[in-house]
């Protein structure tokens, strides 16, 4: 029943992760219990722990690989920069750069369009999932409003 509960969280309707639960006292009854009895159960007690835990927004990070022309290098910095990435390194690879960069993968949909627009076509990348962090709170705001004007 919990695990129906945890599809969407109380902040934006996002599935719950790295959540532990604990049933301390429980009992049956055959006339009062049923399957629907222990789902409202359960969601009730959903609703006051995640009160209780003060849940935070998590957003997917991406390693984020660009193989690009020296001549582009600062183009390409600044482009990871205001992505919200972090640059983690450059390479040379046969005769080009490579930056190596983590960025929040929501910021990245329209990547490929831009890395082309920048770099004339000759520019390559590949991004891969790595891990969820903590999103900064002024971007959960925007999709905690956005999240509660959809449900209205």
């Amino acid at each position: 029943c919990l695990r129906d509960c945890i599809q969407r969280c109380v902040l934006a309707g996002c599935p719950v992760v790295d959540l532990k639960a604990t049933l301390v006292d429980g009992s049956y009854h055959g006339v009062d219990s049923s399957e629907m009895a222990f789902k409202v159960a359960a969601g009730l007690a959903d609703k006051a722990g995640m009160a209780a835990a003060n849940p935070i927004l998590l957003e997917p990070i991406g390693n984020l690989k660009v193989l690009i022309p020296d001549t582009q290098m600062g183009d390409i910095i600044s482009d990871v920069n205001k992505r919200r990435g972090r640059i983690l390194g450059m390479n040379p690879v046969n005769g080009l750069q490579q930056v190596g960069a983590e960025d929040p993968m929501a910021e990245m949909a329209s990547y490929a369009v831009d890395l082309r627009s920048m770099t004339q076509g000759r520019g390559s990348f590949t991004l891969e999932f790595v891990r969820y962090e903590e999103t900064p709170p002024n971007v959960a705001q925007k999709v905690i409003e956005e999240a509660v004007k959809d449900e209205e």
